[in-house]
């Protein structure tokens, strides 16, 4: 397969500038890599580089729009610097996306900002959950009904070791090896799964296809093992940029990593036809979200 990595040789955050073919890329599933533009760490927040960072039983430390942070451990001065550092990246790779991507400036709506100071390697994890099998994002209990998942990730390994992630096929390939398993959709369950509060609102077509392809990836071990996939190492020091609900991907080893999730209403896309709602729409021949159900 052609390289799903565009390396892009940025050094400042705020100098970012758009070219048409990284939008092109990007907005095909690709993965806007840069070495050299690190998120720099301040005297006391090298620190905070600790396991014992997250509190007991959760998987991230995350700083929401208002400014409240959750699932942190540490003393009350280590959080109130977490939360500092958290929000000085969330700036940072808010104006690092207004530069690259200016014709979503004003679209895009801002989701907590997550610092993982978990080793990858040791997570326990059940089979659906498991980030180090392909995948693309969909989220089991809020439906999205085609909205972007754009997401900024930096490496801030203190040790030297690398962000291990696996990538794999462009999303409509993906899709037409996948979508003839996936079980029909059925309004009268997508009705009773948001009566039961399984879901935060009503499971359109488009996320009922999308939770089906994430599950059958994961849980084909023929294609995990074999399936056509490059491994990618991203250093410490640098930052990567993807739409994980269309960029095939596992995450396979690091540990301290930040990141921060954008998501973009369907159709502002540059080229919506390239999006993964209207892939799907197309290979289905219907609609996939309803009227009156799009965000």
């Amino acid at each position: 397969m052609n390289s799903p990595i565009v390396e892009i040789d940025f050094t400042d955050w705020r100098q970012a500038r758009p070219r048409p073919e990284w939008t092109a890329a990007v907005e095909a599933g690709q993965v806007l890599y840069f070495p050299s533009l690190g998120f720099a760490l301040r005297p006391e927040e090298q620190a905070l580089l600790r396991e014992d960072m997250l509190a007991a039983g959760k998987r991230n430390v995350s700083l929401g729009a208002g400014g409240v942070l959750k699932g942190a451990a540490g003393s009350l001065g280590e959080q109130k610097t977490l939360a500092a550092m958290a929000g000085r990246f969330r700036q940072q790779a808010q104006a690092l996306i207004n530069g690259l991507l200016p014709e979503y400036k004003g679209q895009l709506r801002v989701a907590p900002t997550s610092f993982r100071p978990k080793q990858v390697e040791t997570r326990a994890q059940s089979l659906r959950a498991d980030d180090q099998r392909l995948h693309v994002d969909a989220f089991p209990s809020r439906p999205n009904y085609g909205e972007r998942i754009l997401r900024v990730f930096t490496n801030l390994n203190p040790a030297g070791a690398p962000r291990v992630w696996r990538v794999g096929e462009d999303f409509e390939t993906v899709a037409r090896r996948f979508l003839p398993r996936a079980t029909p959709y059925r309004p009268w369950q997508a009705k009773l799964l948001n009566a039961l509060h399984v879901t935060k609102s009503l499971r359109s077509e488009y996320d009922h296809l999308m939770l089906q392809l994430h599950d059958l990836m994961k849980f084909d071990e023929q294609y995990q093992k074999s399936g056509v996939q490059m491994t990618v190492p991203f250093a410490p020091g640098s930052v990567w940029v993807c739409f994980s609900d269309q960029a095939t991907h596992a995450v396979m080893s690091g540990q301290f990593m930040m990141e921060q999730t954008l998501y973009l209403p369907p159709g502002c896309e540059v080229n919506p036809a390239s999006s993964p709602l209207q892939i799907l729409t197309r290979m289905m021949g219907h609609p996939l979200v309803g009227a009156g159900t799009a965000r």
